[in-house]
């Protein structure tokens, strides 16, 4: 993963993402480059426009955000739930719980 973050600091601050300049960045960070690594990850990005992978990636999913008016939906048929079925439900309750005590 810290090749891929090498790539990203080297392509926001506008270098050249090459094989020389990852390995530099690798190596600022302590870590021993691994130059198989490099070379892949290099020739994996030579046709990848970054700034629109990453804002692909930045993009929040819609899924979650359409569950919340279901979710609500939900919440409003509930609460037409009519006063017969809740006290049919309650009294359900009861004698499963006189059950255990009788």
């Amino acid at each position: 993963m810290e090749y891929v973050y090498g790539a990203l600091l080297l392509h926001s601050a506008g270098k050249e993402i090459n094989e020389k300049n990852v390995k530099k960045v690798i190596d600022a960070t302590g870590e021993k480059a691994d130059d198989a690594q490099i070379k892949a990850l290099v020739a994996a990005l030579k046709d990848v426009n970054i700034e629109e992978a990453v804002s692909k990636a930045a993009m929040p999913v819609a899924a979650p955000a359409a569950a919340a008016p279901a979710g609500e939906a939900k919440a409003e048929e509930k609460k037409e739930e009519p006063a017969e079925d809740k006290e049919k439900k309650e009294e359900e309750a009861a004698e499963g719980l006189a059950g255990l005590f009788g």
